[in-house]
């Protein structure tokens, strides 16, 4: 049910109050009460409508002395649910009504699918309503945050709901100061504490959900600040912050712009950069799209963002926009108009710009195009044989139409003669611009005036009013055919606009719809300009990168080559017909889609070349790390038993000898498995051995793992793995990093707790955590435990976190995951091992 705010329509409606929450646990429900005790306190009759507490004691408290509307109950497949009773609330019309988890979906059996549509009803009976909302269930960021946090969310509210509240607050709070307050058990039970912390609630998500409610919380002021202004006719700029607009036309001149205006909204934390190019409001572009390509592809780089809007009066569209931007700073550039052609001309676009900017900064920034423009020109551009033809006809058609007109005076006047005259100006004007109508008009002119005009055969005029018609004459014909030239002029660049548009947009299809996008606009540029062959080819040694080549070249006459750089390393040549500079425009645009995916196959490359360099090295990292530490453990067990078997000093009873044989036994076991774990590695390392990764099931892998320590009976509790999905790993290496991190565990956990290992699947990953209770790590400390170090008494090992970390975290980093420490709540380190979750494709495969 929508809100009917028309004025005089019915009765008042009610005042809608929303606390938006950044996260669950910041407080919106205790926000809320206090809200309500105050306006309690102030005479308003206030009732609690639903509130839900989830056992926050804080928040049970505050509902001392509200008056609490009984619930209605529902059932709903065998089961019994509590709702808010609507058809109470609107009989008995509270001044307020309190109303928490707006997002909520009703149990059915009431009168509306969702509780927002139960508040709308509220609110449309006059009843002021606050309610309570979290930002991840606002309908447009739902996809969203179900990237960021891995989780769906099922309850949604529609955006405008919020929005047309009457008031909305923000109930924040810092990542670090959340998860205490879940720490202490202030949000869930004790027993759901480390599975929240450990998903949803991690510090990386809970930042990025602060961001999002904060930017929309910005954009619903932002949006009232300028319903305000346009409700009381403020017209001047406030400036809440900096934004800064640089005004492009596709000239040389607009990169130079661009990273002026960028560097005036860098100077002020939080400014905008906005870049405006203004087209006709016929469609015909003036400007180099090609040029216009790439600086909008600048200021994207810099962080701006690039618009375009349609006005003829390039001044007031300019000032239209940043005023409607609340812009502070405007950045043109200097005339590229010579002196000459300014005096002829009169004022730019800069300076009526500056005349009309008012409150709004104008930057004129000076380039090295100022003043290198030409004389404007009085008509069309045409090919050299029409100019010629358009000459000639100037010339030869008003002496052809004096001859024929002279056999007919007797029959037509002095009007007729004179449209027909100027019939011949307009047909000039359509064959070669208005140059050479300006010489086809004084030509009749003047022979209207000898052949046809009393006295004839001399140019003195008898009569004022023959005089009259002659000037008019002369006017009509200059100005008929200046527009008739001008009507040309537009009609060829339309067709020549939408020429270009359509073979651009061909062209961002064809680049769109193939993975290997170089060939096909290689190929697209040769077809689309006709030539033979088109060649991208490197700016030292001439190297050809990539070609397009016509399967029948044509074969005729001598072939023009065209040259265009793409970036700073390559150039775009074309072989074939000579191109028209009309062309060469749209050949720029071609060149900047070429350079662009010439830089992407180029990073593809180097990305493809890095990638066995950073996996050997991690792999020599872990080599490195094992041979060092974790051999020599089983040797030198090994060796002292042997050794004390052969000593002949010492008789040994059977049971010592059985005891020194089996301790030799172990240690031998673990040799073999950890030289074969490492040959594996230095096989990979070589290029020799691939990882043979499979789907790998976790409760099948930690009892391999808790038989290879030394304490088999040491106390690991694993918790969820048996339901945890399976992961994409090879197993003896897992096996190998899930031992070395639970014997780290178990050598600082505190005495008599056990090692919890639990598993979770967040998103395509699965995260496997080893938690102890020990004394934890400094935050300065971390990336520091994974360093290798000395382990039969080199250094003190009572300060770190364990042996074998550098070997599990290039083995898990091999395997496509990686290794991190985190803090376990309440004291302790978290080991959290992140591997990729196996898909049955894969294990398939």
């Amino acid at each position: 049910m929508a809100r009917d705010l028309t004025p005089g329509t019915g009765p008042r409606s009610g005042r809608l109050r929303v606390y938006l929450g950044s996260a669950p646990g910041v407080g919106k429900t205790y926000r809320m009460l206090d809200e309500a005790r105050r306006r309690q306190q102030r005479g308003a009759e206030v009732v609690v409508g639903y509130i839900e507490c989830h056992g926050r004691r804080h928040t049970e408290a505050m509902l001392a002395g509200l008056d609490v509307l009984p619930r209605v109950q529902r059932t709903y497949r065998d089961a019994e649910f509590d709702e808010m009773d609507l058809d109470a609330l609107l009989a008995r019309r509270p001044s307020v009504v309190l109303v928490d988890e707006l997002a909520h979906t009703n149990i059915p059996g009431g009168r509306h699918a969702k509780r927002w549509q139960d508040v709308e009803e509220l609110l449309a009976a006059g009843i002021d309503v606050i309610t309570t909302v979290n930002i991840q269930h606002l309908e447009s960021l739902n996809d969203v945050v179900q990237k960021i946090t891995g989780i769906p969310q099922r309850e949604t509210v529609p955006d405008e709901v919020v929005r047309r509240a009457d008031q909305i607050e923000l109930v924040d709070m810092a990542p670090q100061a959340l998860r205490r307050r879940m720490a202490h058990g202030n949000v869930y039970r004790a027993e759901k504490v480390d599975a929240a912390l450990s998903n949803y609630f991690r510090v990386g998500n809970l930042t990025a959900l602060r961001e999002l409610a904060l930017l929309w919380v910005a954009g619903r002021v932002d949006e009232g600040l300028r319903d305000y202004r346009a409700s009381h006719n403020i017209d001047r700029v406030w400036e809440t912050r900096e934004r800064v607009v640089v005004a492009l036309t596709g000239g040389p001149e607009g990169e130079t712009l661009i990273r002026r205006a960028a560097r005036i909204a860098d100077r002020t934390a939080g400014g905008d950069l906005l870049a405006v190019h203004v087209t006709r409001s016929d469609g015909l572009a003036g400007a180099s799209s090609g040029a216009l390509a790439q600086q909008r592809q600048l200021v994207e780089t810099l962080g701006g963002s690039y618009h375009v809007v349609v006005g003829d009066d390039i001044p007031t569209a300019l000032l239209a926009f940043a005023r409607a931007h609340d812009a502070t700073q405007l950045v043109l550039g200097t005339s590229r108009r010579g002196r000459i052609n300014r005096f002829l001309t009169g004022p730019g676009i800069g300076e009526t710009t500056v005349d009309a900017s008012e409150d709004i900064d104008v930057h004129m920034v000076t380039h090295e195009f100022t003043g290198r423009g030409r004389l404007p020109s009085l008509g069309r551009r045409h090919s050299r044989r029409r100019t010629v033809a358009g000459y000639l006809a100037g010339l030869v058609l008003p002496w052809l139409l004096t001859a024929v007109l002279s056999q007919a005076h007797e029959s037509i006047n002095l009007t007729t003669d004179a449209l027909i005259f100027q019939l011949g100006v307009v047909i000039v004007a359509l064959l070669g611009g208005a140059t050479s109508a300006l010489l086809a008009a004084v030509i009749a002119s003047l022979l209207l005036n000898y052949y046809f005009i009393p006295p004839i055969h001399t140019l003195t005029i008898g009569e004022t009013n023959n005089i009259v018609a002659l000037v008019v004459f002369a006017a009509v014909a200059l100005a008929v055919s200046t527009v008739v030239d001008h009507a040309s002029r537009l009609t060829s660049r339309a067709a020549r606009a939408t020429a270009e548009a359509e073979t651009l947009s061909t062209l961002a299809g064809s680049v769109l719809r193939g993975a290997d996008a170089l060939p096909a606009l290689l190929e697209k540029s040769r077809t689309a300009f006709g030539m033979r062959a088109v060649a991208l080819l490197s700016r030292t040694g001439r190297e050809v990168l990539a070609h397009s080549e016509a399967d029948q070249p044509d074969g005729g006459g001598p072939a023009e080559t065209t040259e265009v750089p793409v970036g700073a390393d390559a150039v775009l040549v074309l072989t074939g017909r000579r191109l028209p500079a009309a062309d060469q425009r749209v050949l720029t645009a071609f060149a900047a889609h070429v350079g662009a995916a010439l830089e992407r196959d180029r990073l593809a490359v180097v990305a493809a070349e890095v990638e066995p360099i950073k996996a050997a090295d991690r792999m020599r990292t872990a080599l490195l790390a094992a041979v060092s530490h974790d051999l020599r453990t089983p040797l030198a067990a090994a060796l002292a038993s042997v050794g004390s078997l052969r000593s002949p000093d010492v008789e040994f009873s059977p049971e010592d000898q059985a005891e020194l044989l089996a301790t030799a036994d172990e240690s031998l076991v673990k040799l073999t498995r950890l030289v074969d774990n490492l040959l594996d590695m230095s096989r990979l390392q070589a290029g020799a051995l691939t990882l043979h990764l499979a789907e790998t099931h976790l409760d099948e892998i930690l009892p391999r793992a808790l038989d290879s320590l030394t304490d088999p009976y040491a106390p690991v509790q694993p918790l969820g793995l048996d339901t945890a999905p399976s992961v994409l790993a090879d197993p003896p290496l897992l096996e190998r990093v899930l031992a070395n991190v639970i014997t780290n565990a178990l050598r600082h956990n505190a005495p008599g707790a056990p090692v919890l290992v639990t598993a979770s699947h967040h998103a395509d990953q699965v995260e496997i955590r080893v938690i102890d209770r020990g004394p934890g790590i400094a935050p300065a400390d971390r990336d520091r435990v994974f360093l290798p170090f000395q382990r039969l008494g080199d250094t003190d090992n009572t300060t770190g976190v364990g042996l074998g970390l550098a070997l599990s975290r290039g083995l898990a980093e091999a395997m496509g995951g990686h290794l991190e420490v985190e803090d376990t709540p309440g004291g302790g380190t978290t080991m959290l091992l992140t591997l990729p979750a196996a898909t049955r494709e894969e294990s398939d495969a």
